[in-house]
């Protein structure tokens, strides 16, 4: 039977090219689907496909059986209790690259754009009005730009930055070797003490939610911008519509928000309407025809390595197994609790099955092991392996490649 996948969220027409190309039979849904719809559709494929919308919640992965992987067609992949799918033996491959450009070119463009004031230039002449003056307008040439969090896109919006003429400084809890003349500081208080522009790039994790509040607007230069395409929940927008009012942060751009509709058809509302100098954007950072096809043909090309071959390069939950394509003979895949002995009683499986052991690839995290074995032997054999490996009180998955 063809390994059925189930895409999600109109992920780009080149993801369901590439797998049916493979072989697998593809469904696809426009939209993001509920908890329940996905309770009842699931247990009909082996992997499914999402963008941020769809919630994947421990409740829906647990008791999946049948569920081999999970494609996140996006960066970020906070949608996904990522510890229950490593339980249930479930690797989940995003695409931690392909946006970046999109991203850092669309920063650039949102600190030109309130530096120039060009939001409320643009919506006073549709409304008729003619805002011709030079007041509070500034060139981005000679400014300082502070980027918070100095990763894949970090580091490329200081790449741009620095073409343009701006001094870069960036923090990251993580050392970083800095590109060009960027440099790092010492604390974040220190770069938003320096900085005309502070662009955020941090995942959603504990540390950052908030992470920009009160006390750090307070520390900020006076009639300095704030820009957030990173998480929506590391900014208080509560505090920063409050100091957008009294004028202290003279304009910022979010593109992402701690709550967002689920939908194009659901109502937006944010305390940030109607302010001055306030760019809003649907979160569309990496929302380009280049970065979704990229990230369409990246998370398809994962899980074809992964359902073909058993390949788990790029996985964020799983322990990480390169494996070359099988040249004849049966793979043998098998997902099992972290204790001692497996192997041995899976080799011995094998052994006194009289089958030859061509290759075996090993890796392991601190809940789960993962094993490739690639056999000679009879097909009706190597079933009968599999079988019996599957019935080890150890064994959370196993399947034949």
């Amino acid at each position: 039977m063809p390994i059925k996948i189930l895409l999600l969220e109109n992920i780009h027409p080149c993801a369901r090219e590439a797998l049916l190309e493979e072989g697998f039979q593809i469904d696809n849904e426009k939209g993001a689907l509920s908890e329940k719809q996905l309770m009842d559709l699931l247990p009909g494929y082996q992997a499914v496909g999402i963008r941020s919308k769809t919630q994947l919640t421990g409740k829906l992965i647990s008791g999946q059986k049948h569920l081999q992987a999970i494609g996140a067609f996006c960066i970020g992949t906070n949608q996904i209790d990522l510890a229950e799918a490593n339980k249930w033996g479930i690797p989940v491959f995003n695409a931690p690259y392909s946006n970046t450009r999109s991203v850092a070119e669309m920063v650039i463009a949102e600190m030109i754009s309130l530096s120039r004031q060009l939001g409320d230039a643009n919506m006073a002449a549709h409304r008729g009005e003619w805002l011709k003056s030079a007041k509070g307008s500034f060139e981005v040439r000679g400014k300082t730009l502070g980027i918070v969090g100095y990763g894949h896109i970090g580091s490329q919006v200081s790449v741009l930055a620095e073409s343009l003429g701006l001094r870069v400084l960036y923090f990251d809890i993580v050392k970083k070797l800095p590109l060009g003349n960027a440099r790092g500081t010492d604390s974040l208080d220190e770069l938003l003490a320096n900085a005309d522009f502070v662009s955020l790039h941090v995942p959603e994790t504990q540390l950052t939610k908030n992470m920009i509040a009160l006390k750090q607007f307070e520390k900020m230069r006076k009639g300095s911008f704030l820009i957030n395409a990173s998480r929506g929940t590391v900014v208080d927008i509560e505090a920063l519509a409050g100091k957008l009012r009294s004028g202290h942060i003279a304009g910022a751009a979010i593109d992402v928000f701690p709550l967002e509709p689920q939908s194009n058809e659901e109502k937006f509302l944010t305390e940030l309407q109607g302010l001055k100098n306030v760019i809003l954007t649907p979160h569309i950072g990496g929302s380009t025809e280049e970065a979704q096809e990229a990230i369409g043909r990246e998370v398809a090309q994962s899980l074809i390595w992964f359902l073909k071959f058993g390949v788990t390069l790029g996985s964020v939950n799983f322990p990480q197994v390169n494996v070359p394509p099988k040249t004849g003979g049966q793979r043998l895949i098998n997902v099992h609790k972290n204790v001692p002995g497996v192997l041995g009683q899976l080799n011995g499986i094998v052994s006194n099955a009289g089958v030859n052991i061509k290759a075996q690839y090993l890796s392991t995290d601190q809940h789960i092991g993962y094993v490739v074995v690639d056999m000679e032997a009879e097909d009706s054999t190597v079933a009968n392996v599999s079988e019996q490996v599957k019935s080890l009180p150890t064994s959370i998955k196993t399947w034949l490649a």
